[in-house]
């Protein structure tokens, strides 16, 4: 039988690249409902084609990963794309970033956007914070709207590869996509200055060929909370943490207040930064906190 990857998905139909690169408008198998089963965008499928144009999913094909929110699956990486300004670049919000995707197994680059309107002092910070960011193992992409190195920048990271876009709000998310695909116009939201976020703009998931790779354009991550964490798993999202733990007196430190942290040392020396250990010791009561689940 024919099979395809979902590659949008739009009011109860599924769009699916098949193999001889054609797309098809599909439904789900009726009995999906029953047993539990909501095909996503990125999933691997089977088909049966009943018309030119017209086909039903009858089999989803295992998943390496999935997100609920957005929704979608098989994704190796994602773009989370940040300002310096405009709004202001949020170190604690990109650590949330950074955990969540972290927690789902899939690896994170971090695309710092609109340096070209950053004064002096916060471009500064920025760089200060990315070097960081490098050194602990992540990518970091600084560049601007109109930038016409963009491809050339982020080619090496999008090429053979499954892209989810996220980040702030209003940091122009669909902006950097029309730039990468000019003919795409993609309708983008001007910045709220009352909230200092941008308007919602994008109503559904797709996966869009990109750089040799796929990237999809989604209406964001709306969920961040860690409720799939306990907090005795946190501490394996901040990298450096992780390498760090192995040195710690105990086994199963959670970077408190136990005798023997290598991780408090560290951050007491400047190889960890401060505001690493201060977000996690956040998102630790956050997890702390949260309603037992029956």
């Amino acid at each position: 039988m024919p099979e395809g990857q979902i590659r949008k998905a739009i009011s109860g139909f599924y769009y699916v690249k098949n193999e001889n690169e054609d797309l098809i408008q599909c439904k789900g198998r009726g009995v999906f409902r029953n047993r539990g089963i909501t095909p996503l965008v990125g999933d691997f499928v089977t088909i049966v084609q009943e018309g030119d144009n017209d086909a039903t999913i009858t089999e989803v094909h295992e998943r390496k990963n999935e997100l609920v929110r957005p929704p979608i699956a098989n994704v190796d990486q994602a773009l989370l794309v940040f300002s310096i300004v405009e709004p202001d670049f949020s170190l604690h919000l990109l650590d949330r970033f950074l955990t969540v995707i972290e927690s789902v197994g899939i690896k994170p680059v971090i695309c710092l956007t609109k340096k070209d309107i950053a004064g002096e002092k916060e471009l500064l910070q920025a760089e200060s914070a990315a070097s960081y960011y490098r050194e602990i193992g992540y990518d970091v992409i600084f560049t601007y709207i109109e930038d016409p190195n963009l491809f050339t920048l982020l080619q090496p990271s999008l090429e053979g590869k499954t892209t989810v876009l996220a980040g702030q709000s209003g940091v122009g998310k669909s902006t950097l996509l029309n730039t990468l695909i000019p003919e795409l116009s993609l309708k983008t939201g001007e910045i709220s200055e009352a909230l200092g976020r941008g308007r919602h703009t994008t109503r559904h998931v797709e996966l869009l060929e990109v750089a040799g790779g796929l990237v999809a354009d989604t209406p964001g991550f709306s969920s961040l909370d860690f409720d799939h964490i306990e907090k005795e798993e946190l501490r394996d999202y901040f990298i450096e943490m992780e390498n760090a733990a192995h040195e710690c007196k105990f086994r199963g430190c959670l970077h408190l207040k136990e005798p023997g942290c290598a991780v408090k040392k560290k951050v007491e020396t400047g190889e960890i930064l401060q505001s690493r250990h201060t977000h996690y010791l956040h998102f630790l009561q956050e997890i702390t906190d949260r309603k037992p689940r029956y």
